[in-house]
């Protein structure tokens, strides 16, 4: 028996050249199932907030973390919402914003290029991808751009002290991205 997967490519808003991740996913998963794979297959730690939106002006709310002390319009909660509840098979909804860090604000475009069947069965799976996510909390698009630009002349922008940021980086490099190791993890 087949099974259907959705073929998920999700890129990060405002950064050129790209960081974006391809991976499938059942489309009977959950949108708590696709926030972890968006942190899994980005790098993020997920130790921030997060939300899914509709991917128009007005943003409406598809799932995330419910939390009606602090909102005015509840969240549905992301482990209740199957992705094929909001992705429709013909392709006619195929599209999503992620929201992660309310600080930093990372908005992620979330696309459905297709639906497959297969015989295999397995959890999620990454297909391809490029460059490597921003540290957490680097202070968003500025923040990201400050860093590849210290990595690349070793002078701080923000003119702070140049060992405590390279120390902060470590080994962080933008354009990393080796999709074959990031699999030994990812793939289950």
């Amino acid at each position: 028996m087949k099974l259907q997967y959705c073929e998920i490519e999700v890129t990060l808003q405002e950064i050129s050249p790209p960081i974006w991740r391809r991976f499938l996913i059942p489309r009977t998963a959950t949108f708590s199932d696709l926030h972890q794979a968006i942190q899994d297959s980005m790098g993020w730690q997920d130790c921030h907030l997060w939300e899914f939106t509709q991917h128009m002006e007005v943003q409406k709310k598809i799932a995330g973390l419910p939390d009606e002390a602090y909102e005015d319009e509840p969240t549905p909660d992301a482990t209740m919402i199957k992705l094929s509840s909001y992705f429709d098979k013909g392709l006619k909804t195929n599209r999503c914003i992620y929201i992660y860090d309310y600080g930093d604000y990372w908005l992620h475009d979330v696309v459905l290029n297709q639906v497959v069947e297969l015989e295999d069965r397995f959890a999620r799976r990454l297909l391809a991808g490029g460059r490597a996510c921003p540290p957490e909390d680097c202070g968003s698009t500025p923040g990201y751009e400050r860093l590849v630009e210290f990595l690349k002349t070793g002078n701080d922008p923000y003119e702070e002290n140049e060992a405590d940021l390279q120390e902060w980086i470590g080994d962080w490099d933008p354009e990393a991205f080796n999709v074959m190791e990031w699999k030994k993890a990812f793939d289950r």
